[in-house]
């Protein structure tokens, strides 16, 4: 077997969480030279690399031999994780394919944040893993912060306990608008018929239907649709039927990105999020959780080469703006497990 290097000291910044830090630090020591070796590695190590993961929340690998889109396929594949394609996905941030594993983390334009949030949160289908790969760092800036949320929940029911109970007993429901055609300029710029997978309007009236959307056409042929309730606090032992798993509670939502990102939503959060009875979110209480999560968060600081793989129950994750000459891109696949 491999010989497993696990460093936590080497990325300043990084949060203790108990016994553990966020994110976890395994530097490649030199041993791992070819991609095969690096396959062998995580199938040796597997069961080690798994309970990092579920003690850390993420996990950064630095110095490993993954140098394209291609590798990097390799390399997440060789968890044998359930692969979650971005195309059976329910997202509408627009992306680009390089493998059917492997996208674009986001074609927004580099001066836009993407703000906090668990992926695809806001549907009812989400990935449970996620693995960025940095295939080149920008020159300024482009970091990706990651938020631990069960510290972030924790946190709200000590400042604000009638709060964190309104949001984990009624849930919320999202409002999202999906354009007639892809808009490669917003960050949720991806049409209804690629969100949906569909190509007529009665084929995503039947899909929403099935998923318990409710919906309104509009006069320029986009789509306004409300999710069913989805949960805004997650029991992990319990919700997710694990019983190996401790029993936390974490804030598992897209409030933040809703909140602080989508369009017109800060003037008006209604026009987005409610809690699942319908009833409005207060703006403090909003506020109030933006404010929270950046005691809890890490911005990871990319180098060319580098992989975190992501608990997505456990945190959240966003993007930093950047700038230079240099295109930043960051790679994603996407895994249930």
């Amino acid at each position: 077997m491999t010989t497993l290097v696990i460093n936590y000291a080497h990325v300043p910044g990084q949060i203790q969480c108990g016994d553990s830090v966020f994110p976890s630090v395994i530097v490649n020591d030199g041993s791992v030279t070819s991609l095969s070796e690096c396959e062998t590695w995580i199938s040796d190590n597997l069961k080690v690399l798994e309970n990092v993961l579920k003690s850390s929340g993420a996990i950064l690998f630095r110095g490993f031999p993954v140098h394209s889109a291609e590798t990097f396929d390799a390399f997440s594949n060789a968890f044998a994780y359930p692969n979650f394609t971005y195309k059976e996905s329910l997202s509408n941030a627009v992306r680009i394919n390089f493998t059917k594993r492997v996208f674009t983390a986001n074609e927004a334009p580099k001066d836009v944040e993407i703000y906090l949030h668990h992926e695809m949160a806001q549907t009812p289908i989400s990935p449970s893993k996620i693995f960025f790969f940095c295939k080149t760092a920008a020159d300024k800036g482009g970091s990706t912060p990651l938020c631990r949320s069960d510290m972030l929940f924790a946190e709200l029911v000590k400042q604000a306990p009638e709060l964190a109970q309104e949001f984990d007993s009624k849930g919320l429901k999202y409002t999202t608008h999906m354009p007639a055609e892809d808009d490669h300029e917003s960050g949720q710029g991806r049409s209804w018929k690629s969100t949906l997978s569909v190509e007529s309007k009665e084929q995503a009236e039947n899909k929403l239907a099935e998923l318990g959307y409710s919906w309104k056409w509009m006069e320029d042929r986009s789509l306004q649709a409300t999710t069913p309730v989805l949960p805004a606090v997650v029991d992990l032992a319990n919700d997710l039927g694990n019983s190996e798993i401790k029993s936390v509670k974490v804030f598992y939502n897209q409030l933040i990105a809703a909140y602080m990102g989508w369009k017109g939503v800060k003037e008006n959060p209604a026009s987005a999020i409610t809690f699942g009875d319908g009833s409005h979110i207060p703006i403090a209480g909003l506020e109030l959780v933006a404010s929270l999560a950046e005691q809890f968060t890490f911005d990871l600081p990319w180098q060319d080469g580098d992989i975190a793989l992501v608990d997505n129950y456990m945190a959240m994750h966003g993007r930093r703006p950047y700038s230079g000459e240099r295109k930043r891109e960051v790679l994603v696949a996407l895994a249930m497990n």
